[in-house]
């Protein structure tokens, strides 16, 4: 079957969904489920998130089938459309709920003050290690940094400054080579 004539297909079994047709959209369903599933897991990368966003979706097709209009676009476009927005609505709610619990966290944290000692050694032990990161090559230095400061990985580290990942974890292990070095001999 080309795509023109599933495309039609799928046309004519939501044009019966809006109509209430339980059966057209039972098939409807049938023939798009595996798309829209694959899409969502691809987006979310969680297969319980992908089952709920594919609900929600497929309520949402059910809802505005009276809606589509088949000169805007393919039925399928439409449906990937809105899987994509559930999708990614779902990532912005998650993130925007894990940002109020650390933000929850952070403001009722209890604030207790560090002893005189340990901060003069913590204050110590940076300046040797802001000291040591001073001598690495700029190269280890900044690979170091992206990925230890800012969290990133190694394949992020490599994509992020466009050189080969076999390159940046030879700069890393070779720089936290001479950092252990330095703050050993410092250190002492």
């Amino acid at each position: 079957m080309s795509t023109l004539d599933q495309d039609h297909d799928l046309s004519i079994l939501l044009t019966r969904a809006a109509d209430g047709d339980r059966a057209a959209f039972a098939r409807f369903y049938d023939l798009t489920n595996s798309r829209i599933y694959g899409l969502a897991l691809r987006v979310l990368h969680d297969r319980s998130h992908a089952e709920e966003v594919v609900q929600e979706a497929y309520l949402q097709y059910w809802q505005l089938a009276h809606e589509y209009d088949t000169n805007r676009g393919s039925v399928i476009s439409w449906m990937m459309t809105i899987a994509h927005r559930r999708a990614v609505d779902r990532i912005r709610a998650e993130e925007l709920g894990r940002r109020r619990g650390e933000q929850y966290v952070a403001a009722n944290a209890p604030i207790a003050e560090p002893p005189t000692l340990d901060l003069v050694l913590q204050n110590e032990e940076s300046m040797t290690l802001r000291d040591c990161l001073g001598r690495l090559t700029d190269l280890q230095r900044s690979s170091i940094e992206l990925s230890y400061f800012s969290g990133m990985s190694y394949p992020e580290v490599a994509a992020h400054t466009a050189t080969p990942l076999p390159t940046i974890k030879s700069r890393i292990r070779d720089g936290l080579r001479r950092l252990r070095h330095c703050v050993r001999s410092d250190g002492r």
